[in-house]
């Protein structure tokens, strides 16, 4: 079993709350569903890169409401999360990405599509998809870490049960400043 950290996607990994709001679907801001807006926020690539030398698994956990409330189409979330993937290659293995996985929860109980309008256990501050992650990856959990901007990615780990000292929140007014510095502490401290 291996320990992970997981990652929020948007404002942890990519440009989310600074982009002009044509980027977003819905006219929603925040709802980033279009690949042509995936920006990597400053240092992620090489944290990500030292995280993965580290020996952790590398698991996106992002909740996409936008597909609940009509934004955008699964297939557009798809393709947003695979031109993260896409920014952020392995170099120790050709074609892949360093994310392992990235797991996106497009429910929402207040969403308009009927199919996707409803409280799921994937949807953060809910613990489904590290859960799954766990199951599917074989992960450690009481080894891995959580990185987000929200009190839902933290409540979220905390839910699946990993040590609270070991989520960090990053952004601005936050002990971290972004990835690159909850790196430093996860390295420091493992």
């Amino acid at each position: 079993m291996v320990p992970a950290v997981f990652l929020d996607r948007d404002d942890t990994l990519i440009a989310n709350s600074t982009l002009p709001d044509h980027a977003f679907r819905g006219g929603r801001r925040g709802d980033l569903a279009d690949p042509e807006f995936v920006t990597l926020l400053p240092g992620v690539a090489s944290a990500c890169a030292r995280l993965r030398a580290g020996g952790y698994a590398l698991v996106v956990v992002t909740n996409q409401g936008v597909v609940a409330r009509g934004g955008a189409t699964l297939a557009e979330v798809e393709a947003t999360n695979a031109r993260l993937e896409s920014l952020l290659p392995d170099p120790q293995r050709t074609g892949q990405s360093l994310l392992d996985r990235v797991y996106s929860c497009p429910y929402h109980p207040n969403g308009s599509v009927r199919e996707f309008a409803v409280e799921h256990p994937w949807r953060k501050p809910c613990p489904g998809m590290l859960l799954a992650a766990e199951a599917e990856l074989g992960l450690d959990l009481a080894r891995s870490w959580l990185v987000g901007d929200a009190g839902r990615d933290i409540e979220a780990g905390r839910r699946a049960g990993l040590d609270e000292a070991r989520l960090l929140r990053v952004g601005p007014g936050q002990p971290w400043s972004g990835l690159p510095a909850a790196v430093d502490h996860i390295l420091g401290h493992d």
